[in-house]
């Protein structure tokens, strides 16, 4: 089954860096999924997803429907995702 990763970012030039990491991470058992904010999707279910999940702050990122706790309090790092599993078979 593979791991759903979803990133919320508002397309600034501090999230492309975490949304590049994640990308670099991830393995074939990933399905990445980047929602800008800032554009807005058309039917508006990612600002759902964001208030569900949450997400005060971005760059976040969500894998299997929950937050990192990183995205809650701190910066997020390439450690923390990989303890969640991004990029693990």
């Amino acid at each position: 089954m593979k791991r759903k990763v979803e990133i919320f970012t508002a397309g600034c030039p501090v999230c492309e860096p975490v949304v590049q990491m994640v990308k670099d991470l991830t393995c074939d058992s990933c399905d990445v999924t980047v929602y800008n904010m800032a554009e807005m999707c058309d039917d508006k279910s990612c600002l759902a997803k964001a208030k569900a999940y949450g997400v005060v702050r971005m760059p976040a990122v969500a894998v299997d429907g929950k937050l990192l706790n990183c995205c809650q309090n701190n910066a997020i790092t390439k450690e923390e995702l990989i303890s969640a599993g991004i990029g693990q078979n």
